[in-house]
């Protein structure tokens, strides 16, 4: 696929990780400071915006789509659960698994919370070029793709 010695593109690959890093720790911390008006914790911000994109799911297709435990999806549920932001809803192709779904009130507090994300990432879009974001998306996306076939013998 590319000409490079795979020792050297591991270290380059490497760089990307030291990059994802801090971009993820800062993204955490502005969107807690941000959630702070609907006292959101990250883990219920990710159950809503999953939710949000792809409409009802059980808590184990939570927990694949996003490489979490079902323990620790389930625990965020009841918390968004607890809040009211979510409810379960009986899944007719599982009897025991049931559907998560947004109530109004998180789909609402999900949605200010994307708003006032989208008007920082505008901010950030202006610094950017689309080739950039494009090309950053495909090989991010790339890399999530092949990290589960990665064998660690």
């Amino acid at each position: 696929m590319n000409d490079r010695d795979p020792a050297a593109q591991a270290d380059r690959i490497t760089e990307v990780f030291d990059l994802v890093g801090p971009l993820y720790r800062r993204t955490y911390r502005k969107v807690e400071q941000d959630s702070s008006q609907e006292g959101l914790s990250v883990g219920v911000r990710a159950v809503l915006v999953m939710l949000y994109g792809d409409g009802p799911m059980t808590v184990p297709q939570m927990g694949r789509a996003q490489s979490l435990s079902r323990q620790f999806v389930q625990r965020m549920v009841n918390e968004a659960g607890a809040g009211g932001l979510v409810e379960t809803v009986p899944n007719p192709a599982h009897k025991r698994s049931a559907l998560v779904r947004l109530t109004d009130e998180g789909r609402s507090v999900i949605g200010a919370v994307r708003d006032r994300e989208r008007a920082i990432f505008v901010q950030i879009a202006r610094e950017l070029d689309d080739a950039d974001v494009d090309a950053c998306i495909r090989v991010l996306s790339r890399m999530v793709a092949l990290l589960d076939h990665v064998d660690m013998d």
